[in-house]
């Protein structure tokens, strides 16, 4: 329950820091730098994440907690990352392990890529499952969830500079500030600000477990408020509260009790409006399913008539070298033909030499 909690919490910081990060980058309209509070923040939350649930190693120096071991995979799972990786593993100014995950994070975020290579070890939790304990967060859906957050991040362009930044030695504390406004701003409100590129029946039901979490946490609220007021009014019965503070007491509670009433009724319209956005999602997924499933009897379709070319091909080649055996063998045939033709003409050559000569004879007997 207690790890249950811990990912929670780190889910939702990863959402409003995201959330005021791409708020304030498209506000401030320029390429941000490492010295962007926002983008620093982000950073610290990110890191705590992929902290949450990792193994301790015990090495001969002592024991070792880094987060880079686990984006090391990327290199052997994704071979377009291994440039990252060479890179960070050249700046000689970085000797911890620690720096070398935070130059690691500066450089797949500048390439837009950070959400893809987080995917690429999610669909390999089997080899994460070296480096996290079993309920860690990168372990569990929460992880999923964060990932497709961040691809809302390929909207921002960054230029992080990695030579002369002290990365090893940073302390990596959340500043608070930066949300509490934020917080009270949207307190029962579901943020839509980020709507993460997952897979589309992912995202459905990711929205409606939050919804539904968004609605029970309201109703708890009520109720505890409730049971606080009754105790106050309890305590104003046993001490003898006079009027007028009671009277004060009773308006604050109004008042309370009317503005949660109208976060209620506003998360009840956003619910309404999440179900409308759920079933034309739920449509469109039905849609390209179709499709897809036309484009796969298409391609068997193409794929039988490729099969009978090649058969009708295979039987045409043999019919050719069959006839390509008949016109030699009549070659030959014809090539004998002359050839004892040719003799047969000598021969009678021959025998009407014989004949003139036996004529001769013949005359010469005669006389």
């Amino acid at each position: 329950y207690h790890a249950m909690e811990e990912r929670a919490n780190l889910m939702n910081m990863m959402k409003l820091s995201i959330k005021i990060l791409i708020q304030s980058a498209l506000s401030l309209g320029r390429t941000l730098d490492s010295d962007f509070p926002p983008l620093q923040q982000f950073f610290v939350v990110l890191e705590h994440c992929l902290k949450h649930g990792l193994k301790v190693k015990k090495t001969f120096i002592g024991q070792n907690k880094s987060f880079f071991g686990p984006l090391e995979l990327v290199e052997k799972l994704c071979p377009e990352a291994s440039d990252i990786a060479t890179s960070v593993k050249n700046l000689p100014e970085l000797k911890t392990a620690v720096g070398r995950g935070r130059a690691w994070l500066y450089v797949a975020l500048m390439q837009k890529k950070l959400a893809d290579y987080l995917k690429v070890l999610l669909d390999h939790k089997h080899l994460l499952s070296e480096f996290y304990e079993p309920d860690a967060l990168m372990m569990e859906e929460e992880g999923a969830v964060i990932v497709g957050l961040l691809v809302g991040l390929n909207v921002i362009d960054a230029n992080l500079c990695l030579k002369g930044e002290d990365l090893d030695s940073q302390v990596g504390v959340i500043d608070f500030s930066l949300y509490l406004k934020e917080t009270q701003d949207s307190d029962g409100k579901q943020d839509g600000g980020i709507t993460a590129v997952l897979d589309q029946k992912h995202y459905v039901e990711e929205l409606n477990r939050h919804l539904s979490c968004t609605v029970a946490d309201l109703q708890n609220k009520i109720d505890c408020l409730e049971k606080t007021n009754s105790k106050l009014q309890e305590e104003v019965c046993v001490w003898s509260v006079t009027k007028e503070d009671t009277k004060v007491e009773l308006d604050t509670y109004k008042q309370s009790r009317q503005g949660l009433d109208e976060m209620y009724s506003d998360v009840w319209k956003q619910l309404k409006e999440e179900k409308k956005i759920r079933l034309e999602l739920e449509k469109e997924l039905e849609l390209q399913i179709g499709m897809k499933t036309e484009m796969e009897i298409a391609m068997k379709l193409l794929e039988k008539d490729t099969h009978e070319k090649q058969d009708t091909l295979v039987a045409l080649r043999q019919q050719l070298e069959e006839v390509k055996a008949i016109n030699l063998q009549m070659f030959h045939k014809s090539q004998n033909a002359e050839s004892s033709l040719q003799q047969k003409i000598e021969a009678i050559s021959s025998f009407e030499g014989k004949t003139n000569e036996m004529m001769a004879s013949m005359k010469q007997m005669e006389e």
